[in-house]
């Protein structure tokens, strides 16, 4: 059952236009990067970048190299567009991004994690064997056809992200519409609409269909009877996050999944007119059934489980942040704080009052204020200037952090030298003093 679920061949329509469609979004996500001042924002104004830790080795190249980086990674995408070279052009986009996300942390999000997600699944799948130089080059690979586990691999990862974006809304702060508020606060100067995201009613509409949304797209994509529904709702949902969050190809990219959940006829009709419809029912089972399966099922566990990781941790993960990056936890509050770093050299005593204003970007500073591991890394770093000055010190943090709008509180336990204190990946942090999220609601209510 499951070798006819996963081998069956299937017209391979859907993969060959949403690599087209892929290629063209990767590349203007790249170029737009540029173009609208983000790497310049991101890698080359700061003084230094907040890597993924561990991979401080990864530093933007100086002078005007990270342009150069971005537009070789534009040319990629333009490449995987066209089918040119197709795994080497999208292998190396893949290496090239991925280096760019453990780079730096002040623009952090979601949506570039699930592009490194995709883009190794898409160097797995043949998705250059039609409508390809690739296969102009060379006949002998062009095929009209496909495993349908080509289909399923997208379609379940995209499943685990719906689904656990949906299930992380199920807290206090985002049912009593307290976040969708917070964030449309920040949209009343918007032409037009500026004003109708203020209203109550569309704070409820947002919170609930967002809920609803992400929990049943991909079922009701799947079911035919209500495909066309979905895919309007998708198109409204995306476009709609789109204009109000401005977050760059990934509604985009979301759209164009859809392609995998309708029929191949209507693909081709659309998009690929004088390609040949597969209409076979074969079912191969190939030599690497065994190597398949395994893999597979070692990726989509690590899939599930990671997002699962801040249960198995102390504390509240809006508060502490621990195991808060890849589980698909998105715009799911607002966090405002600050830090002040006090520098005590050990062998004098002399204290030093460290702003890491003189220091950061202003995007910097919105992480130092409110995520542990930055505000870690900034005394990890001041240690290491210290050091390199000849003297031995002792780093404490005084920090107060606010949550969706409640009164600050103290993040940071100051008695703490946080230069003398490991990172530990998985684990909770002592010197992270304990939330009492739900008693601050309370008082606030």
């Amino acid at each position: 059952m499951l070798n006819k679920l996963l081998f069956k061949q299937i017209d391979n329509v859907s993969l060959v236009v949403f690599r087209v469609f892929f290629g063209f979004l990767i590349a203007a996500e790249t170029f737009g990067a540029i173009l609208t001042g983000w790497v310049k924002k991101a890698l080359i104004a700061p003084e230094f970048t907040f890597t993924v830790i561990g991979f401080e080795f990864l530093q933007p190249l100086p002078g005007y190299g990270m342009y150069i980086f971005f537009g070789v990674m534009g040319v990629l995408g333009l490449l995987v567009m066209i089918g040119y070279k197709y795994r080497l052009s999208l292998g190396l986009f893949t290496v090239m991004w991925t280096v760019v996300y453990m780079m730096q942390k002040a623009s952090y999000n979601n949506h570039y994690y699930l592009l490194i997600l995709i883009c190794l699944l898409m160097l797995i799948l043949p998705a250059n064997r039609y409508l390809s130089f690739d296969a102009k080059r060379n006949p002998d690979i062009k095929r009209i056809s496909m495993p349908a586990w080509c289909k399923w691999i997208i379609v379940f990862q995209l499943w685990i992200v719906y689904t656990y974006a949906s299930l992380a809304k199920l807290y206090p702060d985002w049912l009593d519409f307290t976040v969708v508020r917070n964030l449309m606060s920040a949209k009343d100067h918007y032409y037009l609409i500026g004003d109708v995201l203020q209203n109550h009613w569309v704070h409820v509409f947002i919170t609930y269909t967002g809920i609803l949304f992400d929990l049943l797209v991909i079922p009701l994509l799947l079911w035919k009877p209500t495909r066309k529904l979905a895919f309007f709702a998708s198109l409204v949902f995306h476009l709609f996050n789109s204009i109000v969050f401005q977050i760059g190809i990934f509604p985009y990219l979301s759209l164009a999944f859809t392609l995998f959940f309708f029929e191949p006829e209507t693909v081709r009709n659309i998009f690929l007119k004088k390609k040949t419809l597969y209409e076979g029912n074969e079912v191969m089972v190939p030599s690497y059934k065994n190597t398949f399966y395994t893999v597979a099922t070692i990726y989509f566990l690590i899939q599930i489980a990671l997002p699962l990781r801040h249960w198995f941790i102390k504390d509240d993960v809006l508060w502490t942040e621990e195991g808060h990056r890849l589980s698909w936890r998105m715009m799911l509050r607002s966090k405002a704080g600050y830090s002040t770093f006090k520098v005590v050299d050990k062998s004098t005593g002399e204290t030093e009052l460290v702003y890491p204003k003189n220091y950061l970007t202003r995007k910097q500073l919105g992480i130092v204020g409110t995520k542990p591991d930055v505000i870690w890394q900034f005394a990890q770093r001041l240690k290491k200037q210290y050091n390199a000055q000849g003297k031995e010190v002792a780093i404490y943090v005084k920090n107060r952090v606010s949550v969706n709008h409640r009164p600050t509180k103290p993040l940071i336990d100051e008695s703490v030298d946080l230069a003398a204190e490991p990172w530990k990946q998985f684990k909770h942090h002592t010197w992270l003093l304990p939330s009492d999220l739900e008693k601050q609601k309370a008082v606030k209510d």
